[in-house]
């Protein structure tokens, strides 16, 4: 079993290749052209070297119109997310590193994680506001639990 730490900016400030490299992926998340929902992604191994980075957008070669970002329904449909682009932008092997994402990946993402063995998740908390339904959060905790992935929240307050 593994646990899911919450952790404050504050004890954050404290590592500070964890503070580097989830700054780096509030960075990358402002290359995203969604102009609602920017997500940036990391993943690092046990060196502190950076194997892949990725953001949400469409996949290559997909016209990104600001016409399909503004119809949510065709933009869920056409939409990669920041992390799964990050492991499929990866070009060597990703088991056992450290993941790190602006937002707490959805079930989908979790799975794709889970099966390229990164072993520790380190993202923001996720906003409440935000609609946690359909990113199925709750399934995603459950799987990295059951997976022994490591889950470490960083709350912004």
């Amino acid at each position: 079993m593994c646990d899911t730490e919450l952790i404050s900016l504050e004890n954050l400030k404290k590592s500070k290749w964890d503070r580097r490299f989830i700054e780096l992926a509030s960075h990358i998340s402002y290359w995203s052209k969604d102009p609602s929902t920017k997500v940036g992604s990391v993943i690092v191994n046990e060196k502190n070297h950076i194997l892949s980075v990725g953001y949400n957008g469409f996949p290559s070669g997909v016209e990104d119109s600001p016409l399909r970002y503004s119809d949510r329904d065709t933009k869920l449909k056409y939409v990669c997310h920041a992390e799964r682009n990050a492991l499929d932008n990866a070009h060597s092997d990703v088991s056992n590193c450290t993941l790190y994402a602006t937002l707490m990946p959805c079930n989908e993402c979790a799975k794709s994680i889970i099966q390229r063995g990164i072993k520790r998740v380190v993202c923001y908390v996720p906003d409440p506001s935000r609609d946690g339904a359909s990113f199925n959060w709750d399934v995603t905790k459950s799987m990295f639990e059951e997976a022994g992935i490591q889950l470490d929240m960083v709350d912004l307050v």
